[in-house]
């Protein structure tokens, strides 16, 4: 605790040791800053005005906001268990550990730091949030995907949400052992993945969709090339040397530079891709999407957010039609076409997540799409067999393999 220091300490504190350490700051090393600090604190209150307990706390305090990049959310970044931080305004932090959500003891000292810390994280990759532009996503130097909302929007503002992501990139085999998927489910999606399926992976909010997205696209041949679009760059992907990655840009403060995801698929088109990666879809660009699986561009990756298989079909339905003027029928040809697999993935009640069903878009018939259903959670593999039997390579695969692995 800090209980006999103000707020106005805080922060006077802080001034008067970036003068103390000037620009020499950031050469120098954790454990200097941190002798300089003390030497500070402790001298200043030499009288006793304040315990051994409030200093060291003070200390700490100052440190964080002096030298770590996420001020006092700095120790929830660095702890690997937790992977997700919510900060609801200043006085109320929450973090997800292991699956369960808990309130933190800490709070930001005022509003003001708290969105001085949201601007520097706009601000390292370039991007401004104020109350013109009061909502940014952002991501941190680990990679680390952020949301901010600026407090003219949201009333118990300002609001700051990290995802965090595993330093050590999971693979299908974490996927087995963490239960994710079977090893029949596993060896199956690699099947798909080396044979040029276009899989669509859906799922609800933090249901695991950008981690199997990364999963999926580390089974992509090593040969091949890739172009990555994302909104904030996430995806982790290593074993490619001849890999092409872009990232959206929202508009300055005089509302030009904004390039959109629309934008980047129709610019990939013209880089000569053997697959396209799509983060997330959630607009128009499902056009652009749809059209470029329909231009021989097999084996391309996306997700987007639905509840099930069907609702994710309504929702690129309704996406599409942002887009573009089409009969509904000509919209549902062009996804079942586009589309050749929806991975469905879902987060269950003790905070795991799983793959809880895959379906195949067969055909349209009498105006709606037909799923066959390849795989649910309480069932195993159906036995269905894949109809594109075209896009298995030749004499790769028996049927009596593709149906019993």
């Amino acid at each position: 605790m800090m209980s006999f220091y103000t707020k106005r300490d805080v922060h006077e504190y802080i001034s008067e040791i970036r003068l103390l350490l000037s620009e020499s700051v950031e050469e120098m090393t954790d454990a200097k800053a941190m002798e300089i600090i003390e030497s500070y604190v402790f001298t200043r209150n030499k009288a006793g005005a304040c315990s051994h307990n409030e200093n060291s706390a003070m200390v700490e305090r100052l440190f964080l906001s002096l030298r770590k990049e996420m001020d006092i959310l700095q120790p929830y970044i660095d702890d690997k268990s937790i992977s997700e931080i919510m900060v609801n305004g200043k006085n109320n932090i929450f973090v997800e550990k292991s699956g369960q959500i808990q309130q933190v003891p800490l709070a930001f000292d005022s509003t003001e730091d708290l969105e001085e810390l949201i601007r520097r994280i706009a601000g390292r990759v370039h991007r401004e949030i104020n109350e013109l532009n009061p909502i940014v996503d952002a991501r941190l130097s680990d990679g680390s995907r952020v949301n901010a909302v600026y407090k003219n929007v949201a009333l118990n503002g300002p609001i700051l949400t990290i995802r965090k992501f595993p330093d050590r990139v999971l693979s299908m085999k974490d996927f087995i052992i963490n239960e994710t998927v079977t090893l029949e489910t596993a060896n199956f999606l690699k099947v798909l993945v080396k044979c040029g399926y276009n899989c669509f992976v859906s799922g609800g909010t933090s249901s695991g969709k950008t981690t199997m997205l990364n999963v999926l696209a580390q089974l992509i041949p090593s040969h091949e090339r890739v172009i990555v679009i994302e909104d904030s760059a996430e995806l982790q992907i290593k074993q490619i040397d001849n890999i092409v990655r872009m990232e959206c840009r929202s508009a300055n403060v005089t509302g030009k530079g904004a390039v959109s995801m629309s934008q980047l698929v129709k610019a990939s088109l013209r880089m000569r891709p053997d697959r396209i990666i799509i983060g997330e879809v959630r607009g128009g660009e499902v056009f652009d999407m749809v059209n470029a699986m329909n231009t021989g561009h097999s084996g391309s990756l996306s997700t987007g957010h639905a509840n099930s298989i069907s609702g994710m079909l309504k929702r690129l339905e309704a996406m599409f039609m942002q887009a573009v003027d089409f009969p509904v029928e000509a919209i549902r040809a062009q996804i079942c076409e586009g589309i050749d697999i929806i991975i469905h993935m879902c987060r269950m009640k003790d905070g795991s997540r799983k793959v809880i069903e895959i379906a195949e878009l067969d055909r349209v018939q009498d105006g709606e799409i037909i799923t066959n259903t390849l795989y649910e959670l309480n069932s195993g593999l159906t036995g269905n067999k894949l109809i594109h039997r075209d896009k298995l390579e030749n004499g790769e695969y028996s049927d009596t393999e593709l149906l019993n692995i």
